[in-house]
């Protein structure tokens, strides 16, 4: 029995079971586990969305017209009106040709004069040009925000073009626009409104340019002058045009605060000349040289400055009748002997003017001629030997500040 039950028990344990199981096992998967999705119905969603824009800080609505240009979506209609501002602007379509051609076109002198228009470009001259009483025609502007920057009244009358920047920057001469030019009839000095500081700092100094004939030298002298505290600028013929684009740019707004007089002949100046005023002239005539004073030279290369080719004043001998071939030879370059002094002495004790000549042409005869009239005395700024002259907005504002130094301290000695 017992052999029995053991035999039973050996088949059980070695007989096959008839169960099988196959194991896949793949390597270097890792298994996830997501959080199910939370359906929301709609009425929940919708409450949930308000309170999650309750809690979020209160902003300034803006308006359809700023969330438009916001979005750079293009108006429909060139013609705009901004709600925070009291005038209507345009907008220049693609295609616009009207900045290309107003520029163009105030770049040349002969438009200039033939329409009496100018072009002013940035801010600063655009400020300073609306408030000295000067009547703005057309403005230019790549941003809506520019507006603000000016008085409303100044604007109401102007025609306002909003253009593209990369328009503006391809017509403007300036390396960095602002993004703003303007187009003014061209301002006359008798009727211009000069700042009440400008005007209570005038000194009895002018100042009379001859043949400057460089943009950026013109400009400089103006902004000297008009710091010097000038009463006027004078400009003879020969000059370039005091309203040319780089000559407003360096002037830096000296156009619009004290009188600056163009193409004057020299037969007039005089009358731009208050009673007693002497003429003095900004030289590079050495003391040391050969031809001292009452020793004149018949070269006027010698004088430095002074021209050898325009406006000549030939003299002959009384009775003497001389042919085209002979004329050369036996006519003789009058020039005024003068005196020359170091700048730095007294000569501004009463009202004078000084005359800049040009560094190509350098000072006319007709300026030697005036000074001479007038009294007056060549000015020597002592240099280094073997230095031609100096430029000739640097010489301008050393005499200048000399002279305003000069005057004060007579004003403070009689007072």
């Amino acid at each position: 029995m017992a052999a029995l039950c053991r035999g039973t028990v050996r088949a059980c344990i070695l007989k096959p079971l008839g169960l099988s199981v196959s194991l896949q096992v793949k390597r270097n998967v890792r298994a996830l586990r997501r959080t199910p999705v939370r359906v929301l119905p709609a009425a929940e969603k919708g409450r949930e969305r308000k309170e999650v824009e309750a809690r979020r800080p209160q902003q300034p609505r803006q308006s359809e017209y700023q969330t438009r240009t916001s979005q750079g979506v293009r108006q429909p209609t060139a013609l705009t009106e901004a709600p925070a501002l009291e005038f209507r602007y345009e907008r220049a379509l693609p295609g616009d040709k009207r900045l290309s051609k107003v520029v163009t076109i105030a770049k040349s002198k002969k438009f200039r004069d033939r329409h009496g228009q100018v072009l002013l470009e940035g801010r600063r001259l655009l400020t300073d040009a609306l408030e000295s009483g000067a009547v703005l025609q057309t403005l230019f502007f790549s941003r809506v925000d520019y507006l603000k920057l000016f008085p409303p009244d100044k604007l109401r009358k102007a025609n306002l073009i909003k253009v593209n920047f990369d328009n503006i920057k391809i017509w403007s001469d300036v390396v960095a626009p602002q993004g703003l030019m303007g187009i003014f009839a061209k301002p006359d000095h008798e009727k211009i409104s000069y700042p009440t500081t400008q005007t209570k700092h005038t000194l009895p100094l002018s100042l009379i340019c001859d043949n400057i004939r460089d943009p950026g030298n013109l400009g400089t002298i103006l902004r000297c002058a008009a710091g010097a505290g000038c009463n006027k600028v004078l400009l003879t013929k020969g000059c370039v045009d005091a309203w040319e684009p780089k000559v407003l740019r360096a002037g830096m707004g000296a156009h619009f605060r004290l009188p600056v007089i163009s193409s004057l002949d020299w037969d007039i100046v005089p009358n731009y000349l208050s009673a007693g005023t002497k003429v003095f002239l900004a030289d590079n005539f050495r003391p040391d040289m050969k031809h001292k004073t009452g020793d004149v030279s018949e070269k006027a290369s010698d004088y430095g400055w002074v021209s050898t080719n325009p406006r000549r004043i030939l003299i002959t001998e009384e009775g003497y009748e001389s042919s085209g071939d002979e004329e050369d030879n036996t006519d003789k370059l009058y020039i005024p002997g003068l005196e020359v002094q170091s700048y730095f002495e007294s000569w501004a004790q009463s009202p004078c003017a000084i005359v800049i000549g040009g560094e190509t042409h350098g000072l006319s005869i007709e300026s030697l001629l005036l000074a001479e009239k007038s009294n007056g005395k060549r000015l020597y700024i002592p240099v280094v030997p073997d230095i031609d002259s100096l430029n000739s907005a640097m010489a301008a504002s050393i005499l200048l500040f000399e002279g305003k130094r000069q005057i004060e301290n007579t004003m403070k000695r009689k007072s």
